[in-house]
């Protein structure tokens, strides 16, 4: 399931809305699409939380947001609900239910809205949204909270999954007021497409060699697509790689066309990639950004995660953020990208093989404990 961790590789998909509007694979819908599907379906927890509506105003519009209370109506803080990628229709569907009411349960208020042009927010949806305005936008609902005397806002903490990854760290730096971070199924510093294709070849029983060959192919793809090379290049160099079952159902079955390869490679030679792997790098010393961060951070990773590479998240973070906070990092064996119980945490298995979805063991605990014990500090 941005980029910004939107990633655009040449190949074409249908988006998670109902018609095609590139002929370009975007990651951050996809990975937003299964979230959304995911997310749908929490209705495990039963708690009663008050809510209201709140907006605030971004770049000229308003965003349509939901407040939720601790039922004594004087929280501890405020923890802002940071989405992943892709379209969102959060307030109407109660995104991230059962997150938000173990905050509440645990005396924190929450508050989480939808995007532009998503829900009831005004403005137009931007695919192309970038990791540091969307910073900038939680920024703004901040502010607003504080300046309305919102109760708890004195005390903000920031959760988010997968492309908050890279938004709360942009947050935590640009405003020196947040208390603590939860990061579930956070990223590491540059796209994760190859680890995502990768890790679905080989649970849906690819050989190595043949996994070896579509890498090469798909990275040679963004080599001359970034490079202004031509269609004709590009489409000799992809011959297996288009053909593959995996990336034709992620594309759902459609072509590229001359004519949309020209229009994205245009807007694709703007991005900037790592020149050791050819990745999208959406946070520029992204190392620097994490090491700067002195505030309590709770970690928390699917050890199935098939979407992105939380070994390499893992280690960044020690590396990073372990110099300077109190950083506890928690795995769950068993947990999915989307921190979901799964077999393989393949992309279509949840679609494939109908499992329910039910929370991994430990992960609403975990978050409820960790904050538990951050109040006694």
């Amino acid at each position: 399931m941005e980029k910004d961790y939107t990633i655009n590789i040449p190949v074409k998909i249908k988006p998670a809305h109902n018609s095609v509007k590139t002929l370009f694979w975007k990651y951050d819908m996809k990975i937003a699409l299964t979230i959304v599907i995911l997310i749908f379906s929490v209705i495990n927890s039963q708690a009663q939380i008050k809510k209201e509506i709140f907006e605030f105003g971004f770049e000229g519009v308003v965003l349509n947001g939901v407040l939720n209370m601790p039922e004594n109506n004087n929280p501890k803080g405020i923890v802002l609900i940071i989405h992943g990628s892709g379209r969102t229709n959060a307030v109407a569907q109660e995104w991230h239910k059962d997150v938000r009411e173990t905050f509440v349960n645990a005396g924190y208020a929450t508050y989480m809205w939808d995007k532009m042009g998503c829900g009831k927010s005004g403005g137009k949806f931007d695919y192309n949204q970038t990791v540091q305005s969307s910073a900038s936008e939680a920024i703004a609902a901040i502010n607003t909270l504080k300046k309305k005397r919102v109760k708890g806002s004195d005390k903000i903490g920031l959760w988010g999954i997968s492309r908050a990854g890279w938004i709360n760290p942009l947050v935590i730096n640009q405003y020196k007021d947040i208390k603590f971070w939860i990061s579930a199924s956070g990223v590491d510093d540059k796209e994760s497409f190859n680890y995502l294709f990768e890790e679905n070849l080989r649970i849906n029983g690819h050989s190595e060699k043949k996994i070896r060959l579509l890498l090469s192919e798909l990275k040679e793809s963004v080599r001359l697509t970034h490079s202004g090379a031509s269609f004709e290049e590009y489409m000799e160099a992809t011959k297996n790689l288009r053909k593959n079952k995996f990336l034709r159902r992620f594309n759902n079955n459609s072509e590229t066309t001359k004519k949309g390869f020209y229009d994205f490679q245009e807007t694709f030679m703007k991005q900037k990639l790592d020149k050791e792997t050819g990745l999208i790098v959406y946070v520029e010393n992204f190392d620097k950004t994490l090491s700067n961060i002195k505030i309590p951070v709770l970690a928390l990773f699917g050890e199935k995660d098939k979407h992105v590479d939380w070994k390499k998240t893992k280690s960044l973070y020690k590396r990073t953020l372990g110099k300077n906070t109190d950083l506890t990092i928690k795995t769950f064996p068993d947990c999915n990208h989307n921190m979901y119980k799964a077999k393989t945490g393949g992309f279509y298995e949840f679609q494939d093989d109908k499992l329910p979805w039910n929370r991994c063991d430990g992960f609403l605990r975990s978050m409820s404990d960790w904050l538990k014990k951050l109040d006694k500090q």
